[in-house]
């Protein structure tokens, strides 16, 4: 079953519950501003955004889990992929520090984690845990405004036209993730134009990996062959690690 958030502009007060709870709930810590971070609010340690624009608008912005996501297309080792519940997740046991998807991504969501020693990258992850559960995302299950809700995309899909319909001159005439690069898991209604949020101003419907996959098949296989040395590497230092840890507490066990 496809979940997917639907986020109403026009009911958005700026209240900064979501972004309090997306913080709590994933165990974010104080963000350290950077001087070449972008303008959005979004960083490793902040994974949802509000952007305030004029006459009041509060725009919330995450990763759009798209439903063909260019940043897992790209990525060559696997570390994200799209999950049958809506959301894009990563994992750091198999990421190479690339940043490959953080230039794929049109929306500008991943991060890289330039405060840690081994830097992962960082993102939205639509509170998979939670979903797992038969729970609700933490951002949508704190708006009290129900200007973020949460549920399944086609239901959400239906619930935006019909808001659509029912409120005419009140919105922009569109569902902002319906059709963009092949659609998405973060929809938007609006009375102002979202472009911002994309690197492009109008994006296309084609989904991006239909680019991005030949462009990642031209990579030279010296480099895939390093990412798997650099995979067995990785995992020959955590395996040694795990033996000293185990051989440790034996010692340990043995003067007992």
């Amino acid at each position: 079953m496809s979940y997917a958030i639907l986020t109403d502009v026009t009911k958005c007060i700026g209240c900064l519950k979501c972004v309090a709870a997306c913080k709590e709930t994933n165990h974010l810590k104080d963000d350290v501003p950077r001087v070449w971070q972008n303008t959005d609010g979004l960083s490793a340690e902040n994974w949802t955004s509000i952007i305030s624009k004029p006459d009041k608008h509060y725009i919330r912005k995450q990763c759009r889990h798209c439903l063909e996501p260019a940043c897992a297309s790209a990525c060559p080792v696997g570390a994200l992929h799209k999950t049958d519940s809506g959301a894009v997740i990563y994992d750091s046991e198999k990421c190479l520090g690339c940043r490959y998807c953080m230039m794929a991504c049109p929306y500008g969501i991943p991060r890289y984690d330039w405060n840690k020693t081994v830097p992962y990258v960082k993102k939205c992850m639509l509170c998979y845990d939670k979903l797992k559960k038969g729970k609700q995302p933490a951002c949508t299950d704190i708006c009290h405004e129900g200007a973020t809700i949460f549920g399944e995309r086609n239901d959400l899909i239906k619930l935006a036209l019909q808001r659509l319909k029912e409120n005419p001159g009140k919105y922009i005439t569109k569902v902002w993730g319906e059709h963009e690069v092949g659609g998405t898991s973060v929809l938007y209604l609006s009375d102002v134009d979202l472009g911002f949020l994309s690197y492009k101003t109008h994006l296309g419907n084609e989904p991006l990996p239909s680019t991005t996959e030949p462009a990642m098949e031209s990579i030279p296989y010296a480099f895939l062959g390093m990412g798997g040395a650099m995979l067995g590497l990785n995992w020959i230092i955590k395996r040694r690690m795990k033996l000293n840890k185990t051989n440790g507490k034996n010692m340990e066990a043995s003067h007992e």
